[in-house]
């Protein structure tokens, strides 16, 4: 991870263990070849278009920026699944990644999934900044609807791979 990224989520593991809760990381910066491992993977397993909804095609990961973080428990139960939401680490995450600058970046429901291009991860945060999380959550208190980086920046929809 950047550094600004990688000393914000060590200090937010520190805070979590302190509150009892121990975040791992589960996944951060990914090589350009490492992701075209894992899409490619995944387009075996699963087909091309849902592979399109749970990984990034190479060249396009948030992981390659250094600001991206999968996050998991130590236990390992619920890793990269959408239950990790019910987990300690995972509710502890969503109430207080924001304090060291972590957002949520494909938070749940259809309509995000169309805007993000991504299904619901919430174990997948990515680093923003202080700033930009009181932004983006100020933001969603005047307008509701803005749930994403996206929209919060005018941005259009991910693109639909589909032919």
């Amino acid at each position: 991870m950047r550094s600004d990224a990688a000393a914000a989520y060590q200090k937010m593991a520190r805070a979590a263990k302190a509150d009892g809760v121990n975040i791992v990381a589960v996944s951060g910066y990914r090589s350009y070849d490492t992701q075209a491992g894992l899409y490619d993977s995944y387009v075996r397993q699963y087909g091309q278009e849902t592979a399109d909804t749970i990984a990034a095609r190479p060249g396009h990961s948030e992981h390659q920026t250094g600001l991206a973080m999968d996050v998991g428990n130590a236990s390992g139960v619920c890793a990269l699944q959408d239950c990790f939401a019910d987990t300690p680490v995972g509710a502890w995450v969503s109430e207080h990644a924001g304090e060291y600058g972590f957002i949520i970046r494909y938070p749940d429901g259809e309509d995000n999934q169309a805007v993000t291009g991504y299904a619901y991860e919430p174990w997948h945060i990515r680093y923003v900044g202080h700033d930009l999380v009181r932004d983006m959550q100020e933001a969603a208190l005047v307008d509701p609807e803005v749930d994403t980086m996206e929209e919060f920046f005018g941005l259009e929809p991910a693109p639909d791979y589909r032919p």
